[in-house]
């Protein structure tokens, strides 16, 4: 470049200086004082301590983001990053989510079923609306965020493909019934699989069948058989219950009388025992003194067969010494029989 001595920016030129000179008076003017200073340099380190802290909820998860890729995860507490470099987002780890699949509550709170999501074909080639609503938590926040573009819509479509494959493989009367749970269950786990191939971070708590339906053209007739189906399984568990009551009962009743047979049978051989035993005594006794033995049974024998009657007994000897005695006031004192007792003591007929 060719120096030109006429140019106005010369540094020779006089008004090229003196517009220096001015443009220098006015930045010493702007300049703040020193006090302002150190209010400024007070401002400049707070807004760093602000940029530079954090905190985490104790139902989030902290992901730090540097220049847009993620660089780490902390949990909840207060945290530092690098100012105006990194910042960070609070996703809601602890938080239940809630999907609604098949159908859609209105203003009123009312369901509204989606046909195109609740439609479905049975594994015996019937249709039937199913309504379902999956729960979920994050797992993992750096998946869910930046693993799935839209996690919300990726659940939904993976819950009704999941409820899909499920109620292809089972039966109607199953799933108007007693396959309800195992519906749910195995939604549950082919969805599970389904989020961890896409790696989206979800951890699927639940899902659960809000109402499964018929075609309405033969809704009356699916009602009266599953009806009955729920009749015939509640009049066999109380057939059961009554068979688990009853047989117990019989069991216990039949050992009770064959332990009192038991007992009875050896309270008889017992004593048939101990009167065979008495027997062999007496007969080794009566073979020593036959006569006192064989009076003495006789006198046991009359005490069984008059037990009833005032006895006095007396030896021989003094019997024939003894003057017999009629008590017949006693006799007229007793009340008069009726006359077949007296016959009978008589011996009449």
């Amino acid at each position: 470049m060719v120096w030109n001595p006429k140019d106005p920016w010369s540094r020779n030129d006089p008004g090229v200086d003196e517009a220096l000179r001015k443009a220098s008076a006015q930045l010493r003017e702007m300049m703040p004082r020193r006090g302002a200073r150190s209010i400024v340099l007070v401002i400049l380190a707070i807004v760093l301590a602000f940029q530079s802290a954090f905190i985490v909820a104790p139902d989030e998860e902290g992901v730090v983001k540097r220049f847009g890729d993620v660089v780490r995860t902390v949990g909840p507490g207060p945290h530092l990053k690098l100012p105006f470099i990194e910042s960070v987002l609070h996703p809601k780890v602890a938080k239940l989510h809630r999907l609604e699949v098949g159908f859609r509550k209105d203003a009123r709170g009312q369901s509204v079923m989606i046909p195109r999501e609740a439609l479905m074909l049975t594994g015996d080639e019937n249709i039937i609306a199913v309504e379902f609503i999956v729960q979920y938590k994050i797992k993992n926040a750096r998946h869910y965020l930046f693993e799935v573009d839209d996690v919300e819509d990726t659940v939904a479509e993976a819950a009704e493909a999941s409820m899909r494959e499920v109620i292809g493989k089972t039966k109607i009367d199953d799933a108007l019934t007693t396959g309800k749970a195992q519906i749910q269950q195995g939604t549950q786990d082919l969805l599970q699989s389904i989020l961890d191939r896409y790696n989206a971070g979800v951890h699927i708590a639940a899902v659960q069948l809000q109402d499964v339906d018929p075609p309405e053209a033969v809704v009356a007739a699916f009602k009266d058989v599953a009806s009955a189906k729920e009749d015939r399984e509640r009049l066999i568990n109380q057939a059961q219950g009554y068979r688990n009551d009853i047989i117990p009962r019989a069991k216990g009743q039949a050992a009770q009388v064959v332990n009192e047979a038991k007992g009875q049978a050896q309270a008889r051989v017992a004593r048939a025992e101990g009167e065979a035993a008495r027997f062999v005594k007496t007969l080794k006794e009566y073979q020593q003194a036959k006569d006192v033995i064989a009076k003495r049974i006789y006198i046991e024998t009359m005490e069984q067969v008059l037990s009833g009657v005032e006895k006095i007994i007396l030896d021989s000897k003094t019997g024939d010494r003894v003057l017999p005695y009629l008590p017949l006031d006693r006799l007229q004192k007793r009340p008069r029989q009726t006359g077949s007792e007296s016959g009978a003591e008589r011996g009449g007929p």
